[in-house]
């Protein structure tokens, strides 16, 4: 028996050459959000830091680069893998959240669109290749990715572009504790609608989506500095720490189980969760309470693949890019095999949550 499933056929990704390390912030002098000074000394809050999130590094872009630039580099890697003819795309669809933010400016600029940006940058001619931007903080291009799915069930389009990019090193604030959290990067991939055995081809098996917006609408917000004396004009991303783990310890198992639940496919099958890179500790937590709904009280090993202690939080681009590094095999100690039951899932800003089941 045949059907039709939204399915990905080339990835591509850019991981920008700045290496920033932990040891690097060790320099800095850290405030509050009260703006006092805090008197921890910056190398035992680095160290606190690294012992709570996993990350050890992170990358930044040159400062000649923007979101649009690395979009375009990771779509063409996409696209190449993928072998289509890029005129044949219906649409591009590129997740972000503050677009291109150039160096020492403080606005962001989206004007035009860093999808038609992308459209430019690959030449693709044909008008009807639609091109937009999604802002759905770091699920943005699981959103996407849900969104062309629909579309293609429409009957609307066939081929999609989807892309995750983001520069968070240009609108962090240095003596605030959390911009260590963040980082820049992008990942693409191409999903086809294509018809495949309904019992074993690839594809999008279901998702599930979930937006909490009243106390939980501002736990990550722009904010000014924590330096005291700072130019309130100039607004950083800041995050309600705290609130944000609770909230993903308490919504995001659930929301996986439902997407889980959606496709017909058993817990046990279930071969990699690729789920966003925010926090090591809150991620472990997480798939461990989702097998816990499931009654399973040990989780399997293996299962999550990693990216975040060399690669930082890069909101809509770390899904994207560890899934292309796994099945570009150079993930090590992961990879995948055709009928692999996966999740890709995702929990930020707004607060959103989102989780999609996809056989490879």
């Amino acid at each position: 028996m045949k059907t039709y499933r939204s399915v990905i056929t080339g990835t591509g990704a850019f991981i920008p050459p700045v290496v920033k390390k932990n040891i690097d912030f060790t320099v800095h002098n850290f405030y509050d959000e009260h703006h006092q000074r805090i008197t921890t000394s910056p190398a035992e809050i680095v160290q606190k830091f690294e012992d709570i999130t996993g990350i050890a590094e992170r990358r930044y872009v040159t400062e000649d680069m923007n979101c649009a630039d690395m979009a375009a580099i990771s779509a063409k890697q996409a696209v190449e893998n993928s072998g289509i003819d890029p005129e044949t795309i219906d649409q591009i669809i590129v997740a972000h959240n503050f677009g291109n933010v150039l160096k020492h400016t403080i606005q962001t600029d989206v004007l035009p669109a860093i999808a038609s940006r992308v459209k430019h940058s690959l030449g693709i001619q044909n008008p009807a290749c639609v091109a937009y931007d999604l802002l759905f903080g770091c699920p943005g291009w699981i959103q996407g990715v849900i969104h062309a799915d629909a579309f293609f069930k429409a009957g609307i389009a066939k081929k999609a572009l989807i892309i995750g990019t983001e520069t968070l090193s240009r609108v962090v604030d240095v003596y605030d504790r959390d911009s260590m959290i963040f980082s820049d990067g992008a990942g693409a991939c191409i999903l086809e609608y294509q018809e495949v055995d309904a019992a074993t081809g690839p594809g999008i098996l279901s998702s599930s989506v979930a937006s909490h917006c009243i106390d939980e609408a501002f736990y990550l917000y722009l904010g000014k500095s924590n330096f005291p004396g700072s130019d309130p004009r100039v607004r950083y991303i800041k995050m309600k720490g705290r609130k944000v783990y609770e909230y993903a310890m308490q919504h995001v198992p659930q929301a996986m189980k439902d997407c889980l639940d959606k496709s017909g496919v058993g817990i046990d099958a279930l071969k990699k969760v690729f789920i966003h890179q925010a926090n090591e500790k809150m991620d472990e937590g997480i798939i461990k309470r989702m097998f816990r709904l499931y009654d399973r009280k040990e989780t399997p090993d293996n299962i999550m693949p990693m990216n975040i202690h060399l690669l930082g939080n890069s909101s809509v681009a770390t899904v994207p890019t560890l899934f292309h590094s796994v099945i570009s095999g150079v993930q090590d100690g992961h990879s995948l095999h055709h009928g692999d039951v996966v999740m890709f899932a995702s929990v930020g800003a707004g607060m959103n949550i989102n989780a999609v089941s996809y056989r490879y």
